[in-house]
């Protein structure tokens, strides 16, 4: 009982993510679910799917009130993650669960990455006014098959995707990223259901205290600021990452305290340079070229 509890309280964070930031729901949902609920890693993915289709759906609808979707993109890039999405729930049937832990952790490491660099900005650059749709549908496929084999929903990759392919500003990004996500995160689960049964009084009660929060979340995006609070959660989903990655080494390595100190110096290493890349980006107030204090620079910043 105890377990549960844990579970759905910790669900409503989740919630929180998809509501502020269009994803991180499956990066939190896959550890919560196989190392809180305790279920097995592949059925962990499938109800992880489940949970993070069903709250992208809710999270949506203060996107959609403000005019922050845009459906002819959200559906051609939702419709080519359907395909690979149920693709992949259908090929991780054959996949060691084991090893689809292991590839959901290095996607939690480089989606970790990607949050604390940000994004560069495009000031200045026209803005497409047709979409390349081939390319839309390559990577909506290539995201779904993500989606299907390991249970990320995509969404710190959908939603940069949106933003360079459409130019879409990004608010209406993470809106359109969550109407893609709930495509593909159900279309995924259904390639899983083949395989992995669910056990459905867990994932309901997860599911409506996720979208729950998810309400939160949209209530709270823009009072918190977005490069704050991105930076955080990289750090977060860095030590997620790392922490499932150690769980699928041999018992005798975990328990090395060698092992432990060296994975710690590796982490603190790779901090410590990703900080350094990024200081050495950042111009001082007033040097030439430095626009960070400007009113077209604040007003150009996503």
């Amino acid at each position: 009982m105890t377990a549960l509890v844990l579970t759905v309280a910790l669900a409503g964070a989740i919630g929180v993510s998809l509501g502020l930031l269009g994803g991180g729901g499956s990066i939190l949902a896959v550890p919560l679910l196989v190392y809180v609920a305790g279920l097995p890693a592949k059925e962990a993915i499938a109800t992880s799917l489940l949970v993070v289709g069903a709250t992208s759906a809710v999270a949506v609808i203060p996107h959609l009130r403000a005019g922050r979707v845009r459906w002819r993109t959200g559906l051609i890039f939702g419709l080519a993650g359907m395909a690979g999405a149920y693709t992949g729930g259908r090929v991780a049937a054959y996949v060691p669960a084991g090893v689809l832990l292991a590839g959901f952790a290095l996607m939690m490491l480089a989606t970790a990455a990607a949050m604390i660099r940000g994004r560069r900005g495009a000031a200045g650059e026209p803005v497409p006014h047709e979409l390349p749709l081939l390319r839309v549908v390559v990577d909506g496929v290539v995201v779904g098959l993500v989606t299907g084999l390991v249970g990320a929903g995509g969404g710190f990759l959908v939603v940069p995707a949106l933003a360079l392919l459409g130019g879409l500003a990004m608010p209406v990004a993470v809106g359109t990223s969550l109407v893609v996500i709930a495509m593909k995160s159900f279309a995924g689960f259904a390639g899983y259901l083949s395989s992995v049964s669910v056990d459905w009084e867990l994932a309901v009660a997860v599911t409506l205290a996720a979208a729950a929060g998810s309400l939160l979340g949209a209530r709270l995006a823009g009072r918190i600021p977005a490069d704050v609070l991105r930076k955080a959660f990289g750090w977060f989903v860095v030590a997620m990452g790392t922490f499932v990655l150690a769980q699928q080494l041999p018992a005798g390595v975990r328990t090395d305290p060698a092992f432990m100190a060296a994975l710690g110096t590796a982490a603190a290493v790779a901090a410590a340079a990703l900080v350094a890349r990024r200081m050495r980006h950042v111009r001082p107030p007033g040097e030439p070229g430095d626009r960070t204090g400007t009113l077209e620079h604040q007003e150009a910043a996503p």
